[in-house]
């Protein structure tokens, strides 16, 4: 049996009595038309089963696909769960939305962010990459392709905007914090501070050379108010919840413990609150925590999170404007910080 041929812009056209210009416009351009011509023109289309343009085609005309590439450092399923990332994505989006642009994710890889034949493929307009690793090959298909990039958060690159916070300033905050409090015994948690993370104790050298700029930074900003008291750092073997966990156990389980947890976010922070109730360690009379981010469950935890608090809808909606600007030709700045602040809960009290 032959195959039934798909209608055409040109049948719809015949069948209205109306030119393929006039077709088009009812779908790309409705304010073209009087309501009655294009109520019209889409009944032919339906009664005949047309769908509409190909936008495969209309892109390859316009060299415009209206998607922004978001290149990540990690799984969908884990940037799903991360409430920061996701604070900033909603911010982001809610720029783009109304011009006509939808967000591609781009999952990251064993680099520290996506295949760079992933990036190569991707049918974008724009790049965002939001907290690379240093050095990925991601950035390098970027660049080969020519598109305009946005960086939220890392890796620096000359030349490139990009939105962050302050990250040693808010570290600095945290610390002083809690050495006012009389402690005295640290313990640093971070996550990817290598680009292929292994998880467990990590020398502070090895840290401060970190494939990551904010796990670099953060620490610098500890390790400038801590001083001559005892510090070691942990490291989570991944971005996951069950990582988080693992290395929180591992801090809570040194001897002699620390009396003060510095987590670089608050999903490990949260990690600590919850290996620390299901070990019995009082929260804060045993052991004083404080985060990073100020999310949402910061403030909804038992006890309430102590935190650095960035304002994350700011990010996405500043990155945002940068990606709309460099969509119209226009110049970025190549650098914009969104400032810090110490949110003091319950979950931080006296050594």
């Amino acid at each position: 049996m032959t195959p039934r041929r798909r209608p055409t812009l040109d049948d719809v056209a015949s069948a209205v009595g109306v030119s393929r210009a006039t077709v088009s416009n009812a779908y790309n351009r409705p304010d073209q038309l009087s309501s009655r011509l294009r109520e019209r023109v889409l009944r032919a289309a339906a009664d005949l089963g047309y769908a509409g343009p190909d936008p495969t085609a209309r892109s390859l005309a316009t060299s415009r696909t209206g998607a922004i590439a978001v290149l990540l450092d990690t799984s969908l399923s884990t940037a799903f769960s991360d409430p920061a990332l996701s604070l900033t994505l909603d911010a982001l989006t809610r720029v783009v939305d109304p011009h006509g642009h939808a967000l591609l994710l781009l999952p990251g890889g064993p680099d520290g962010g996506p295949p760079a034949a992933r990036v190569l493929a991707a049918q974008a307009d724009v790049a965002v990459a939001y907290s690379l690793a240093d050095g990925t090959a991601a950035l390098d298909s970027v660049r080969a392709r020519g598109l305009p990039l946005v960086v939220i958060d890392q890796p620096l690159l000359p030349g490139v905007a990009r939105i962050g916070c302050e990250d040693r300033r808010g570290a600095a905050l945290a610390a002083r914090h809690l050495v006012e409090l009389g402690h005295r015994r640290f313990g640093i948690f971070a996550a990817c501070s290598r680009v292929t993370p292994g998880g467990g104790a990590l020398p502070v050298d090895s840290a401060a050379n970190a494939a990551f700029r904010d796990t670099r930074e953060r620490l610098a900003g500890y390790l400038g108010e801590l001083g001559s008291a005892s510090v070691v750092v942990e490291e989570a073997a991944g971005l996951s919840a069950e990582s988080a966990m693992a290395g929180a156990f591992a801090l809570l389980g040194r001897t002699p413990r620390p009396t003060a947890l510095l987590c670089m976010s608050d999903q490990l922070a949260l990690a600590v609150l919850a290996a620390a109730g299901q070990l019995g360690i009082s929260v804060p009379d045993e052991l004083s925590v404080a985060g990073f981010d100020d999310s949402p469950p910061a403030a909804w935890s038992s006890p309430p999170l102590t935190t650095v608090r960035q304002d994350l809808a700011a990010k996405g909606r500043i990155a945002g404007e940068l990606v709309l600007g460099l969509l119209a030709g226009g110049a970025a700045p190549s650098l914009v910080e969104v400032p810090v602040s110490l949110v003091v809960r319950g979950s931080t009290g006296p050594a």
